[in-house]
């Protein structure tokens, strides 16, 4: 069946490590016959969230920049990928402002059901990730029909460019074939 796919890529470096595992994961879900988008955060503006609320009444945020875009593409999706950068052992601010943009989302009959992380730290232990997993999970919560249905970790990679031949790119790349 084709999915729908978008991938979000929230590191504030073009080409860093977390957009090229998001690559990764774009070329896998389109080898496998998926109609896949990444948008890349970097180059977007997106202001934080007032939590005013009125967008559940409306549907739509009061503030328009990128994040009001991005957030009714979040809800045609089938499934949603979240690349970012490990930062102190939680999500990216970029990441965690677009998660709070998407409360819009709330209380709507949005279409995805399959939730991915993609995740990048310097340090390489298996713990590393433990916070950006509760952050995105929390975030998954919220939508009942929603499941965060893999992580892809690579650790050790810090600098632009250090994430190519690690295994997390195989990785990626099958979890965007397999969906």
């Amino acid at each position: 069946m084709n999915k729908k796919v978008l991938i979000i890529s929230t590191s504030p470096r073009k080409n860093g490590n977390s957009e090229t595992l998001a690559d990764a994961f774009l070329k896998g879900a389109a080898d496998g016959g998926n109609t896949a988008e990444k948008i890349s955060l970097y180059d977007k503006t997106i202001g934080f969230c007032k939590g005013c609320l009125a967008c559940q009444k409306t549907g739509r945020c009061v503030i328009h920049d990128d994040a009001d875009m991005i957030a009714q593409k979040m809800l045609t999706a089938d499934v949603l990928v979240f690349a970012t950068p490990v930062y102190y052992y939680s999500v990216s601010g970029q990441l965690k402002t677009m998660l709070d943009r998407a409360n819009p989302l709330y209380g709507t009959d949005y279409r995805f059901t399959d939730v991915y992380l993609l995740a990048t730290a310097a340090e390489n232990e298996a713990e590393t990730v433990y916070g950006t997993k509760t952050a995105v999970q929390g975030w998954v919560d919220c939508f009942e029909r929603a499941t965060l249905k893999d992580v892809v970790f690579a650790g050790g990679v810090n600098g632009i460019g250090e994430i190519e031949g690690n295994k997390a790119m195989t990785a990626a790349y099958e979890a965007g074939k397999n969906i």
